[in-house]
């Protein structure tokens, strides 16, 4: 995909501040405000100093304070915290803006989430920081934590006990769902900072990817988002961090109408939609999780700065009943099982009893667990092993010193061993082993499902066997067009045809002997279309007439359309009959499509057409411009995708073909504002030299939108 640009702001001084001031309606004990001022007082490394504005001077209090930020004392400010309520939150802002403070984290709650009279509150903010540059973090948020640098800008009661310090850097737009990321990294991989600015009035989620992708101290960035504000700062913000080889996981909440309703009464911004989501995550590099446990499980693998090297596993047991099914999720999740090296295959004939099954899975039996140094041993001899990408080892129950044994062993191999060490403790009864290896960062995965699909979504591109299964979805609903305009298929071929698009030889005809003559200047065979603006899908109304042979069937087949279609039709305008060229059946038909996303621009679809589109719903996205490799990569992404290649009697389609005719259609989009759906369905590709043709198209046009 080409460069997008995007301007980010510097938020050193938000995250790194040295001089903060507080404004604040209350210090009562046990307040949000007294408990912001006790996490910079006595629990964070504050290098300047921390002042306290609070406008009612209402008690005495621990902390001098002033009446007003205009009053305050002659210092160079970074922050300003604000927790007062939302009716007065205004005053602060514009003070802090003549006073010429750069930043300012909004803690207050009333806002956009709380209705009309809160989201004109919170337009006034947006129309505050465009007029004079003052950058606002939140409003309705629980402010930001920089564990690495010790800065506890937040109400949160929990700051004091964060203190597992990482390089895992935590971007969230919901306070509590973000606490939970934050305490599922109390051991081993830490997290750096986070920061979640709720509402996003100003700065928010791409700003903050962006910043963390900038920053050294930071090696792995986990999202949760509930909306989305800017899709194409997000992708901008997803593109840098990828530049910077920086992982990002993203759990992005809003994937059923119920959590879209959800997340929308929660942030007030717009969720988009998931699969378009889920495609652009893809195609800019993101790994998406899809819930809490894998947003964090994910992370960790990611930071561990030792990903699988192949998709190539190892399983190292004591029960052949756990093998057997590692084995069987191993092949499910669409991975395999390693062939070891005769070495690997050595070192485990000699180390362990002859009933062991050394072959891979391994049981090394429990009578091979007497020795901790030994298991630790195979365990590092098969991590060692170049055909293997990582190693799972599952404990399917609790035998309380036995197993803390194994953990002790998993923890002295993986402490140095060459790949992934992932233990999967497989019961209920969590004893003293599962706690070591949590407390030595060897989060142990819960099943096997969830520990080999998090392997799988880490794996490098193009070590899987197939990719990914592309994010399903409808490929194309009826849209909604109160104020799009259709264009006849004639004309949209017209314009496609202008744009070098291939598209069949035809001719509108407007009588039956039009008809006939057009079809004998095609050649026979040819296919007659109903010509209708207010007849988007053709099929459906009878209007198509497939394999028309001679000059006399092309009349009597113009006649029988224009009656039939306007007996069921009678309030469609008919402009007459389309006839063109018909292709033979040894191709296949895909399907095309561009829509005008209002996150994220123009986004094109591809997947199987004709009548496979409602019948397997199999398509792929990706948001534009793209490159080919985009378009082969869609095209990997089909579940079916075995139908596009050689079959019974019939060739390969010619994919190159379909290739550059897709990277046209979206050229041709992409001049065009106006566009707002554009539908090629059935494209038509022929074997290796027959190229691919548009049969079918459908644009809508928004009238009010001005062409470049």
């Amino acid at each position: 995909m080409t460069s997008t640009t995007c301007e980010f702001p510097d938020l050193a001084r938000l995250v790194r501040p040295r001089n903060v001031v507080v404004v604040l309606g209350s210090q009562r004990p046990n307040s949000e405000g007294a408990r912001l001022l006790e996490n910079l007082s006595a629990h964070s490394r504050l290098e300047g100093e921390l002042f306290v504005v609070n406008p009612p001077m209402r008690g005495d209090g621990p902390f001098r304070c002033w009446p007003s930020i205009a009053a305050l004392p002659d210092a160079d400010i970074d922050v300003a915290l604000i927790i007062l309520r939302a009716a007065h939150v205004m005053d602060a802002l514009r003070d802090c803006a003549a006073r010429g403070i750069p930043f300012a984290v909004v803690m207050s709650s009333g806002f956009a989430e709380a209705g009309p009279e809160g989201q004109a509150l919170q337009q006034e903010i947006a129309d505050l920081c465009r007029q004079t540059g003052l950058r606002v973090y939140g409003p309705n948020c629980p402010g930001l934590s920089n564990f690495r640098d010790r800065m506890g800008m937040t109400i949160s009661p929990a700051f004091k006990s964060d203190r597992n310090v990482g390089t895992i850097g935590i971007v969230t737009q919901g306070g509590g769902a973000g606490r939970n990321v934050v305490q599922g990294l109390s051991y081993g991989a830490g997290a750096a900072m986070w920061l979640s600015a709720g509402n996003e009035v100003d700065l928010g989620a791409p700003d903050f990817i962006a910043h963390m992708a900038n920053d050294p101290g930071v090696r792995v960035i986990a999202v949760l988002l509930e909306g989305i504000k800017d899709g194409r700062r997000l992708v901008a913000a997803l593109e840098l961090a990828r530049s910077r080889g920086k992982p990002v996981v993203i759990l992005k909440i809003g994937r059923s109408e119920y959590g879209m309703r959800a997340a929308q009464s929660h942030t007030g911004s717009i969720t988009g939609a998931a699969d378009v989501n889920s495609a652009m995550f893809a195609q800019f590099g993101a790994i998406e999780a899809h819930d809490m446990d894998e947003l964090v499980a994910l992370a960790r693998l990611a930071d561990g700065g030792r990903l699988p090297a192949s998709a190539d596993l190892a399983v190292v047991t004591f029960s052949g009943g756990a093998a057997a099914m590692a084995a069987d999720q191993i092949g499910l999740q669409g991975l395999r099982l390693a062939q070891f090296s005769p070495a690997t295959t050595e070192h485990l004939r000699t180390s362990l009893p002859d009933y062991a099954a050394i072959s891979n899975p391994v049981d090394v039996t429990a009578e091979a667990l007497k020795s901790i140094d030994g298991l630790a041993s195979c365990l590092r001899a098969v991590a060692d092993d170049p055909a293997v990408g990582a190693v799972v080892v599952p404990i399917p129950a609790d035998y309380a010193e036995l197993t803390d044994g194994i953990a002790r062993a998993i923890v002295d191999a993986a402490a140095d061993a060459a790949k992934p060490i992932l233990p999967v403790w497989m019961s209920r009864r969590l004893g003293t082993g599962f706690e070591r290896l949590e407390s030595q960062g060897l989060a142990p995965f819960l099943s096997l499902t969830t520990a080999l699909a998090a392997l799988r979504k880490v794996m490098p591109r193009g070590l899987l066997s197939g990719p990914d299964a592309a994010p399903g979805g409808p490929a194309c609903a009826e849209p909604a067009a109160a104020q799009a305009v259709a264009c006849t298929e004639s004309a949209a071929k017209a314009m496609l045809r202008e744009a070098g698009i291939p598209v069949p030889q035809g001719r509108l005809s407007r009588s039956a002997a039009e008809a006939a003559e057009a079809a004998q200047a095609i050649g026979f065979p040819v296919v007659l279309k109903i010509a209708s603006a207010q007849i988007p899908h053709k099929t459906e109304v009878g209007g198509v007439r497939l394999g028309v042979g001679s000059a006399g069937d092309a009349a009597e087949a113009y006649e029988a359309l224009v009656r039939q279609v306007g007996a069921r039709r009678p309030d469609a305008t008919i402009d007459g009959v389309l006839v063109e060229k018909m292709f033979h059946d040894g191709g296949r038909e895909m399907l095309v499509t561009v829509r005008a996303d209002p996150m994220y621009g123009h986004v094109v679809t591809v997947g199987l057409g004709g009548i496979f589109v409602e019948l397997l719903k199999d398509v792929a996205h990706r948001v534009l411009p793209i490159q080919a490799a985009d378009v082969r990569d869609m095209l990997a992404g089909l579940k079916h995708r075995a139908y596009l290649g050689a079959f019974r009697n019939l060739p390969p389609i010619d994919a190159e073909a379909f290739v550059q005719l897709v990277l046209r259609i979206s050229e041709f989009v992409s001049g065009r504002p106006e566009l707002r759906e554009a539908e090629f369905n059935p494209v038509w590709v022929g074997p290796p030299g027959e190229g691919a043709w548009v049969l079918d198209a459908l644009i809508l046009t928004s009238p009010d939108v001005e062409r470049r």
